[in-house]
């Protein structure tokens, strides 16, 4: 069931990831890494069995690209690509990043319920998609530090720390150097 599970996010992430890959442009690549957060960050629970955990990931996930969603109709800030915005023109909706929001989200999910080794990677990847939206001239730095800032407090709500089941429970991986073999018991 697992290498089902670990087949499935992979062939999500790259099907999410093909058009950056085909495309020469940062903003391509940002989009499709915060399309492919959330996708890895979910089969990532799938993976541990962590039904828990893929429902506090949708909560803090759907509550910080909402709140970014909500804020962008009653904060009124101009595209930077469009200074000076038109009075009518849809290119007031800058602040704050939802695109950003959606690549935060799973990154402090990973963190905070899982550790460093999972949310430094997932962080890499938003700080990514945060730079790709300023530097494409879609969003000023601050949408994107608040997009990550209410995904931090969502999660904080939100997310508990891991905790694998009671029992034993084993673990095998394989490098070049050799197999790694373990044994484990929590109660």
């Amino acid at each position: 069931m697992k290498r089902w599970i670990s087949a499935c996010v992979t062939a999500s992430f790259l099907y999410a990831t093909m058009p950056a890959l085909a495309s020469s442009t940062t903003e391509t690549a940002g989009t499709a890494t915060a399309v492919a957060l959330p996708l890895v960050a979910g089969g990532i629970t799938l993976w541990k069995d962590d039904w828990e955990g893929t429902a506090q990931l949708a909560v803090s996930g759907i509550l910080t690209v909402g709140t970014a969603y909500g804020l962008k109709q009653i904060v009124r800030e101009c595209r930077p690509f469009a200074a000076p915005c038109a009075h009518n023109s849809s290119d007031w909706n800058s602040f704050p990043s939802a695109t950003s929001a959606a690549a935060f989200a799973p990154a402090q999910f990973l963190w905070q319920r899982y550790g460093w080794e999972y949310g430094l990677p997932a962080y890499a990847a938003a700080a990514f998609v945060g730079y790709s939206r300023v530097d494409a001239k879609e969003h000023h730095w601050w949408d994107v530090v608040t997009s990550a800032a209410i995904s931090l407090g969502y999660n904080e709500i939100f997310t508990t720390r891991y905790r694998p089941p009671d029992g034993f429970s084993s673990d095998l991986s394989a490098s070049p150097n050799g197999v790694y073999a373990a044994l484990h018991y929590s109660w």
